[in-house]
């Protein structure tokens, strides 16, 4: 079979008109900055509040500081929610009516979907280092050094990048940009605190626990604590494979939702924009 020019060069079709959709994203935040404000505050708030609300009245043992035990946790909420601006930004282009626009222009069909998940891990890589330095300010310290520190950065952007991807398949099939709300806070919500986030895995009742273990919030949460050295040497190993492997179970997990979502959102993608 005779591989035309044409079909040689969409990949690098797909990326150029990609990242044109997510320059027209992320321009975006000069006419609605409420959307910039949001991405930075919301870490602020979040590190804040769990540091000096919950610090107090939750100990992770071992002499453990709970602000180091917190800052991988409240990593991890940020950049999942952050994934949703996706799945918002869909249904509200689904609403308004740009995917019609989209439709009459010669551009690649999933560009529009690889530039608004492009768009997220910029947001996110914003949300990360306000959370970074507000971690530093309220006495975090990553004590593995630069490289690993940006591996776990690394990690949770891949993650993120997964999830948002979700978001982007469930905000095409939704009718509006209220129900992609609803739906990402149902999801969202006992993933990230019926976790290892906040609380130790220990002080869950024993029916959770199974969940709380392979939850891949948990297993990217304990991958960025013990790449960012914020686990004792002296913790035990976690009885369950995922938090014993949890960098490669993540990575697990971001393959599979990433090979499973970009099918189904581009299809998706197709569908509505051929009605």
């Amino acid at each position: 079979m005779t591989i035309t020019t044409t079909e040689r060069n969409r990949p690098f079709r797909v990326l150029s008109d990609g990242w044109v959709c997510a320059k027209r994203n992320l321009i975006k935040i000069k006419r609605v900055p409420e959307i910039m404000v949001f991405v930075l505050i919301s870490p602020i708030m979040f590190v804040l509040l769990f540091a000096y609300v919950f610090g107090g009245a939750i100990d992770p043992g071992l002499g453990l500081d709970y602000k180091e035990f917190l800052i991988g946790g409240i990593f991890a909420q940020t950049v999942v929610f952050g994934a949703t601006f996706s799945g918002a930004a869909m249904a509200e282009d689904m609403q308004k009516g740009f995917i019609d626009r989209f439709r009459s222009l010669p551009m690649s069909r999933s560009a529009v979907l690889v530039g608004r998940t492009g768009a997220d891990v910029v947001y996110n890589v914003l949300s990360l280092i306000i959370m970074a330095l507000t971690g530093l300010a309220v006495g975090w310290r990553a004590h593995e050094g630069l490289p690993k520190m940006m591996a776990g950065f690394g990690l949770l952007l891949a993650f993120a990048y997964a999830i948002s991807w979700i978001m982007a398949w469930i905000g095409l099939i939704v009718p509006s940009v209220d129900v992609i709300n609803n739906a990402s806070f149902i999801v969202i919500m006992p993933l990230t605190f019926v976790s290892n986030a906040f609380v130790p895995l220990r002080d869950f009742p024993a029916f959770l626990k199974p969940f709380v273990e392979w939850n891949p919030v948990s297993a990217v949460t304990q991958a960025v604590r013990e790449l960012f050295g914020n686990v004792p040497d002296r913790a035990p190993e976690p009885e369950a494979w995922s938090l014993q492997n949890p960098a490669l179970y993540t990575l697990i997990w971001v393959v599979l939702i990433v090979a499973v979502f970009v099918p189904l959102s581009v299809r998706a993608y197709q569908k509505a924009s051929a009605k």
